[in-house]
């Protein structure tokens, strides 16, 4: 992002330091090479989560299952499915059920019964959204609980989000108010999978290779704007609302994978949503490789420039030159870097644009290997 004054915080990046996906330079026709840098995805996920290799690997093939059983529950519970959660001590996807929870036995999952529906909730957080302009600097964001079962709402100024609750409309009973210290602002100042320069000036990264080009994050830049390592245009963006965008690069070939910053590559096998809980890796060439766990998605981020809606919410860190990177969940590509509070050394909150609503709005085929 270029540098802007930030409601939600400081952007974390100039669109001066924005950056792509490669590690160094244009993406090549070459062959993405070595599969995941295991080693390096290992390392990141023992620094980050303090799982042993051994752990990682059960818990990314429990998450696996957990992701097929949340589509499984979604579509079996209908309208009383009211989220899910992949519980990490135990190994398993808890589902929310909107009643009694006795009769709505899922395979491969715990449920529990909630009080209110996931149709309710999306109600307050949509009620929260229309009234997002009238936010005051200090709501962070807002975003779907479902082990809450309620939408909460995070603020540095408990009273100032509880009056903008009480404006919008929303049910007092659905959304509950969290004091956060978070400042969240969009990332774009560095390298995020690996660097690109737009217009000679700023720099932000790739997110995820698709037929053509690749896509990044919106506050990267607008529709029109050139680029350069690789050399492209931006044939769509939009920010704020959403923070995605995609570029055209007819003189490079985009290689499906994401670089791991320890000298591989971690292959993309496609974009299943991985439920919330999960681990989530991210790429920037800022920082490099970091990882967390998702912790709601279809939250709202209150930056400075305008509310965007409809981001993942995760622990994962990030810095000024992240932007536009990519987060993966295994080898499911999950969205792009938009932006966040705190940083690498002492921990952050980060929020991501989902990579299916980007490949679904424009039109774009996701590169795998």
């Amino acid at each position: 992002m270029a540098s802007r004054p930030a409601r939600i915080g400081a952007v974390i990046g100039s669109l001066a330091a924005a950056t792509v996906l490669t590690t160094t330079g244009p993406a090549s026709a070459q062959d993405p090479g070595p599969a995941p840098g295991e080693s390096s995805k290992a390392q990141a996920l023992e620094r980050d989560l303090g799982l042993s290799p051994a752990q990682a690997q059960a818990r990314e093939a429990s998450e696996a299952v957990a992701a097929q059983a949340e589509q499984t529950a979604q579509a079996q519970l209908g309208d009383r499915y009211a989220g899910s959660w992949y519980d990490a001590d135990r190994g398993v996807l808890v589902v929310a059920v909107a009643g009694p929870a006795t009769t709505a036995a899922v395979a491969q999952t715990e449920t529990v019964s909630v009080q209110h529906t996931g149709a309710e909730l999306d109600s307050a957080k949509e009620a929260l959204d229309a009234a997002g302009s009238t936010a005051p600097d200090t709501v962070a964001g807002w975003h779907v609980d479902p082990e809450a079962n309620q939408v909460v709402v995070t603020a540095r100024d408990v009273a100032a989000a509880e009056t903008f609750v009480a404006g919008s409309g929303a049910a007092p009973k659905l959304v509950t108010v969290q004091y956060a210290p978070e400042n969240p602002q969009p990332l774009a100042d560095v390298v995020g999978g690996e660097a690109y320069i737009i217009n000679n000036s700023s720099r932000c990264s790739v997110g995820f290779a698709v037929r053509g080009g690749f896509v990044t994050a919106g506050h990267c830049g607008a529709r029109g704007a050139r680029t350069t390592g690789p050399t492209g245009t931006f044939e769509g963006s939009s920010f704020p609302g959403n923070d995605y965008a995609w570029v055209s690069t007819p003189n490079d070939t985009p290689v499906g994978a994401v670089d791991n910053y320890a000298g591989g590559r971690v292959a993309v096998k496609g974009s299943t949503e991985a439920p919330i809980g999960s681990t989530i890796c991210r790429s920037g060439s800022t920082t490099g490789w970091y990882c967390g766990t998702i912790q709601a998605r279809n939250s709202t981020v209150n930056y400075a420039e305008g509310s965007v809606y409809g981001l993942i919410r995760t622990t994962v860190c990030a810095e000024p030159g992240d932007s536009g990177g990519s987060a993966i969940s295994g080898n499911q590509a999950q969205g792009v870097t938009s932006g966040g509070s705190g940083n690498c050394s002492t921990g952050g909150t980060t929020y991501f644009q989902p990579v299916n609503e980007i490949l679904s709005t424009y039109g774009l085929t996701l590169l795998t290997s």
